[in-house]
């Protein structure tokens, strides 16, 4: 572990080695998503790009080998070993930088990229947490920056509590009731399968921290949208032929900032803009 300030459940969690296979296995949608949505939103190369909470580098290594400047910043010792083992090994598209460290206090000097990458740190922090961190990311922004910010829907345990018939589990079913209500995903039985301690997002929350932020909110997008919670079966039914593929992302885009089915999305990403 690499911050004392990290929640060691949280840091143990992480520690499984899961995260860096998740977008290509049982998440396909969600990284096919997301590799679409930077694609559009963010600055052309070289742009710097930082990446707060990195991981094992599942979005910086290949914005890295598309050009632009990445530094990758993440508080679990498993995955700045594996982020920099991976850049070792893309010898001719390396990034820029991999540390060990805390969205609340970032490394980096004010006004020194033109995006920030805050695609999991949200979802682990409590309110002032979350606030320090969106103020440390438009601290590092230079002016017209973005930043990125990934959350998790407080709506999604229940949907797939019932896709996967969790709900039919009354510990389960308590854990979707509250996350619901507040947010506040809690996982007392430690079952990997169910997560670790989280904060769910309305969308409506996700737009305002940003904005208390000080950022202009460009958007709310919903990533995955209708096509969240599917089986990993049903996921390459859709991606593995391009025709459908193509249908299923247009399907999804059509409705990406639609507000009666944003909270239906397994993930959102907020956009905001430093002015």
């Amino acid at each position: 572990m690499s911050s004392p300030r990290f929640d060691p459940e949280i840091a143990a969690h992480y520690e499984l080695g899961l995260e860096h296979v998740r977008l290509e296995t049982v998440s396909r949608i969600e990284g096919v998503r997301t590799r679409l949505l930077l694609e559009r939103l963010l600055p052309e190369a070289p742009a710097t790009v930082l990446d707060v909470g990195g991981a094992a580098g599942v979005h910086a290594l290949p914005l890295a080998r598309a050009g632009y400047a990445v530094r990758l910043l993440d508080p679990v010792a498993l995955h700045v070993e594996q982020a920099r083992a991976a850049s070792a090994a893309q010898a001719d598209a390396p990034l820029e930088e991999v540390v060990a460290g805390d969205a609340r206090a970032l490394p980096w000097a004010d006004a020194s990229a033109e995006a920030v990458l805050l695609l999991g740190p949200l979802y682990h922090l409590d309110a002032d947490g979350r606030a320090a961190a969106q103020a440390e990311a438009r601290r590092v922004l230079r002016p017209g920056g973005v930043v990125l910010a990934a959350a998790i829907s407080r709506f999604a345990s229940t949907f797939d509590g019932i896709r996967a018939r969790a709900v039919a589990d009354p510990a389960f079913a308590a854990i979707a009731a509250e996350d619901v209500a507040s947010g506040d995903h809690v996982n007392p039985d430690g079952r990997p399968e169910w997560f670790t301690t989280a904060h769910f997002h309305h969308p409506d929350e996700l737009w305002e921290e940003l904005a208390v932020a000080g950022f202009a909110v460009e958007g709310v997008l919903a990533v995955e949208g209708p096509a969240s919670f599917m089986p990993p079966r049903e996921e390459a039914w859709w991606l593995d032929d391009e025709e459908r593929r193509a249908a299923l992302l247009d399907a999804i885009a059509r409705v990406e900032q639609e507000p009666s089915v944003l909270g239906a999305s397994a993930h959102l990403l907020g956009v905001g803009r430093r002015a």
